[in-house]
């Protein structure tokens, strides 16, 4: 399987190589180049709007020209008719048609010539220039797809490579899985697993009514004492062998963690504590899960803030929205943020175990006990299953001891002591919620309470509505009013 996965490796890098890297470089050079046949296409088109507009402007000035030597003649025949002109307003009128006339002579010459000049640039435009730019664009786009083509034969050829190796690996799994032996396998585990006992041989009759000293027979599963004195056990002549079946064996420990860790490969699965993994490997997964649960608070936080502002915004203009209509969805959000911090201690609680230390309980709140006291057990049975008696069996009144005295040691004890906490203000609810959580408190909206501890930037406000019902709930749902004194204080 290995050297199967190895040849698909060898097909990324070669297509990584020979095509994907070419073809990027290349796509990079056809770009560069189309700009550049499109800039000309630009500059062709401006050059060809330049002439036309010289063009007009000749036309107009040509045609003004005309116009104004026509009056110009008008206005000379006309001072030529009348008898009271003098003979020099008569000679000037004259002069200022001539002049009229060879003006727009002098234009019509112009426009002529600016015509012919730009008839020849429109042809050279339609016929030269644009055709010329739209073979380089057909020659570039044809290169492009030639070389698509180079490249799809490139892969053909990168793949046709590893086929006949590709083949033999097949065939290498196929024969390997052809050749499993489930008998033997199953006698391998046996020889690496079995206990080593005999079975035990018959009991003796014992005649309570003959004053005679009672053995037992060495190989009884049953232990009695005489005179006095303790019989030695059995299993003293094998000493470390244990009975299969018996509760908390080691070895039936380690038959239910291989099974585990059997199908934890087999079914991508495993127990959510990841204790089927090397510790290296283990704490990293479980460094892992943490990491990623504090992400998902992050999103609900960031949620919850945001749906908050909406609520400012509909309380303030009543006309973008019903208050009220987000109240569900903040209540759920601080519902699966409470949640998620339950999960994130319960992992952390794991990867301390792992890592070789407990984590602080000061710096826990007091509504998080609930989380470890819920865990320790698990622990405290781990230690138990490791206290095993001298013939090799385990004791189980110690481990059942230890299960009930512990918890209370590492936690009730540390909190029943305390002096009840003073009240620093009081607040009042502005929404319902329904403490579920453990160390959380349900209050009803505009239930006035007294607040004993400050948000201390989790999101909770620590409140006390009498001597026995204290709590946390979420600090939006509530407006504190603290006191002055204690404030100060």
């Amino acid at each position: 399987m290995n050297d199967y996965a190895g040849q698909h490796e060898v097909i990324s890098e070669n297509m990584t190589s020979l095509i994907t890297g070419e073809l990027t470089r290349y796509v990079q050079e056809l770009k560069q180049e189309r700009k550049s046949h499109f800039h000309d296409g630009r500059k062709a088109q401006q050059h060809i709007e330049t002439c036309w507009k010289q063009l007009e402007a000749s036309k107009r000035r040509f045609e003004r020209d005309c116009k104004e030597a026509d009056r110009a003649q008008q206005y000379f025949e006309k001072m030529d008719a009348d008898i009271n002109v003098t003979k020099a307003d008569v000679e000037k009128a004259r002069q200022q048609a001539q002049l009229r006339h060879q003006m727009a002579e002098d234009s019509k010459a112009e426009y002529s010539s600016t015509l012919q000049k730009f008839n020849s640039e429109q042809h050279e435009h339609y016929y030269t220039h644009i055709p010329n730019i739209f073979q380089k664009i057909q020659d570039m786009e044809e290169r492009r797809i030639v070389r698509i083509g180079e490249s799809m034969k490139t892969f053909a050829e990168v793949d046709r490579q590893v086929i006949p190796i590709i083949g033999k690996c097949l065939d290498e799994i196929t024969k390997a899985a052809e050749s499993v032996d489930h008998k033997n396998d199953s006698q391998m585990v046996i020889e690496a697993f079995k206990s080593g006992f005999e079975p035990p041989g018959d009991v003796d009759f014992e005649d309570f009514t003959q004053p005679m000293k009672r053995t037992v027979s060495e190989s009884s599963l049953s232990n009695s004492r005489g005179d006095g004195k303790s019989e030695p056990k059995f299993g003293s002549k094998s000493k470390g062998k244990l009975w299969p079946f018996i509760k908390k064996n080691k070895l039936s420990l380690k038959l239910i963690n291989l099974n585990t860790q059997v199908w934890s490969l087999i079914e991508g699965a495993g127990p959510e504590d990841f204790s089927n993994l090397p510790p290296e490997q283990r704490r990293k997964k479980l460094q892992q899960k943490v990491d990623e649960l504090n992400r998902d608070i992050q999103k609900e936080m960031d949620s919850r803030d945001a749906l908050t502002k909406m609520k400012d915004v509909y309380i303030k203009n009543p006309q973008m929205g019903d208050a009220a209509s987000v109240d569900h969805r903040l209540a759920e959000l601080g519902q699966n943020i409470e949640k998620l911090r339950l999960e994130v201690q319960k992992f952390e609680g794991w990867l301390a175990e792992v890592e070789g230390r407990l984590p602080a309980r000061t710096e826990q709140p007091r509504r998080q006990s609930g989380v470890y006291e819920a865990q320790n057990p698990s622990g405290v049975n781990s230690c138990a299953q490791d206290r095993e008696s001298p013939d090799g069996s385990y004791t189980e009144e110690q481990s059942q001891e230890t299960e009930m005295k512990v918890p209370a040691t590492d936690f009730d004890d540390e909190f029943d002591d305390e002096e009840p906490l003073p009240t620093i203000g009081t607040c009042k609810a502005l929404y319902t919620f329904e403490g579920q959580n453990e160390g959380t408190i349900s209050v009803a909206e505009g239930e006035m309470l007294y607040v004993i501890e400050e948000d201390k930037g989790d999101g909770w406000t620590r409140i006390r509505r009498n001597e026995d019902e204290e709590g946390y709930v979420p600090t939006s749902y509530v407006e504190v009013y603290l006191d002055k004194n204690a404030k100060d204080s």
